[in-house]
């Protein structure tokens, strides 16, 4: 035992781990490398000539519009109302996608009485609910939310379902013959085994909440990130406009990096998770 663990901790054991960490790290910064080549590109693009304001500004330009924005305190109010309305309705569609999701992963008769149903209005397409949406809501907030949490609950629904589906039986049978009681099975193997699925979930429904959010917005409101564009192109002013493409892209990076520290706190015991965190 000794030796084995002399073995883990051995110099040449650290010197990998340090060199995984550190390629690991070195991939996150050339990640940046396009995006950065692209600004600069663009920015020599715009400044010949060769790209015309109109079509499409040089990022100095919307750089300078969001700092005009931000002066005036108009950036900051449709951004945190787009911010508000997007917690609020992912929260909202979590919790009831979650929950069904583990009824019908437990039950197969809750399956027979609400999969179908479920599916059926998961097929509609958002613009295609918003007439309807605006009828019983109204232009505001409850119309915006609405769609933000349904675009939500669907994917967190399926892959909470798909992830206690998918859970091993042998495990399950493993923990009756050593006889735990049902709140240890779901905390040490049921949520455990279904966690890799509803955290995709999760990174899916946030890319569906503003895609929803970005439909609402710009139809069925008065503020936001949605509507600050909307508004910008009643005046062409595209600066403006790709300033709102800017904060979506913005917003989406940040809420994906906050789902990998998820997978990275709650999957650690997972080999290939584990196996990404190094590479």
């Amino acid at each position: 035992m000794s030796d084995i663990a002399s073995s883990r901790h051995s110099p040449a054991t650290a010197v990998r781990t340090r060199s995984g960490l550190s390629t690991a790290s070195s991939y996150r910064w050339l990640s940046w490398l396009v995006p950065a080549l692209v600004i600069v590109l663009w920015e020599t693009a715009a400044r010949v000539g060769f790209i015309t304001p109109q079509v499409l500004p040089a990022p100095s330009s919307v750089l300078a519009t969001a700092f005009d924005l931000a002066r005036s305190g108009e950036l900051f109010v449709h951004l945190g109302v787009s911010l508000l309305r997007a917690i609020a309705g992912f929260l909202i569609g979590g919790t009831i996608g979650l929950a069904l999701g583990i009824l019908v992963g437990f039950s197969p008769l809750a399956q027979a009485l609400l999969d179908r149903s479920i599916q059926m209005v998961r097929a509609i397409p958002f613009l295609a609910m918003l007439p309807l949406v605006i009828v019983w809501f109204g232009v505001g907030e409850a119309a915006t939310i609405f769609l933000v949490a349904l675009a939500v609950l669907f994917p967190i629904y399926i892959n909470t379902m798909l992830g206690i589906r998918q859970i091993d039986p042998k495990l399950m049978e493993l923990a009756k013959v050593i006889g735990l009681d049902w709140t240890a099975v779901v905390r040490r193997i049921i949520l455990p085994g279904a966690m890799p699925s509803i955290l995709t979930g999760v990174r899916y429904a946030l890319a569906h909440a503003w895609l929803a959010l970005v439909i609402a917005e710009t139809l069925a409101t008065t503020k936001g990130i949605g509507f600050l564009a909307m508004d910008a192109r009643e005046f062409l002013q595209t600066n403006v406009i790709l300033l709102t493409m800017i904060i979506y892209a913005i917003i989406g990076v940040v809420a994906d990096a906050l789902v990998r520290s998820l997978e990275a706190r709650f999957l650690s015991w997972h080999a290939n998770y584990a196996k990404g965190v190094h590479q």
